[in-house]
């Protein structure tokens, strides 16, 4: 007899100066996991107390109205870099949300979200993805391509039809579950994908592939360029020069 294999469960840290909040976001994690997902457990504590848990590797972290909420995220990254953060903050501000995934977040939403977006995200983002809105992380990768990068490979990977694919997809912020429909794959397909993508290009998340990979096309495109500049040139100073491999003189 074939037994199902039930994913083990994630244990995930709640940070909120809201004991209500708290309380309701406590309260998503008491839904039954879907088939094939892991069942989340709360571990409610301090942020001092949950960075001293070694195993935890996702936090959310509700802002609220709190003004130092990027501190926070700030001595999450420095203290537990490992550590994936899911942000529940303002809604509107562009500014706020870039800067909160700069400092660590993967996973921003806005403070009236429902418990069942939030569980979501949380799915997404144990899954290896991104939750932001696009058009933020279209604006986050624009920003991040004009900073030089010298660990950028000079030379491309070479990439399977699927893996340009799939990365295509991750340019445009899609997630695994929509490339897995958009490609007609199954999911855990397009994570082994992401997998190899990020080895290849030495990347540690998808935010770092969409740069790499951004900065490389770049770099081509300016090879490219100055390869047929040069090609140009050379041909001008042979015409210039009655060369017979011009193909100008009689």
């Amino acid at each position: 007899m074939c037994s199902l294999r039930i994913p083990a469960p994630i244990r995930i840290g709640l940070i909120s100066d809201e004991p209500i909040r708290l309380a309701g976001l406590a309260s998503i994690f008491d839904q039954p996991a879907r088939e094939g997902h892991s069942q989340f457990v709360p571990v409610i504590g301090t942020l001092e107390e949950l960075l001293r848990v070694s195993d935890l590797q996702y936090l959310v972290v509700d802002m609220g109205c709190s003004t130092n909420g990027l501190d926070t995220l700030e001595t999450i990254r420095r203290a537990r870099p490992g550590i994936r953060q899911i942000v529940i903050g303002s809604y509107g501000n562009e500014d706020l949300i870039e800067e909160s995934i700069i400092a660590g977040a993967r996973a921003y939403l806005d403070l009236s979200a429902d418990p069942k977006v939030v569980r979501m995200a949380i799915e997404e983002v144990t899954g290896g993805s991104i939750w932001a809105p696009r058009r933020v992380l279209s604006r986050l990768i624009d920003r991040l391509i004009r900073i030089p990068d010298s660990s950028v490979a000079p030379t491309n990977p070479r990439l399977t039809d699927r893996e340009r694919e799939v990365l295509d997809l991750i340019l445009m912020a899609r997630s695994n579950r929509e490339i897995a429909r958009q490609l007609g794959i199954e999911e855990r397909t397009v994570k082994a994908h992401v997998g190899r993508l990020m080895r290849k290009t030495g990347s540690d998340n998808r935010i770092g592939l969409s740069m790499r990979a951004l900065n490389a096309a770049r770099s081509s495109a300016l090879t490219t360029a100055d390869r047929r500049q040069g090609e140009r040139r050379q041909g001008e100073r042979r015409q210039d020069s009655g060369d017979p491999e011009s193909g100008t003189h009689e």
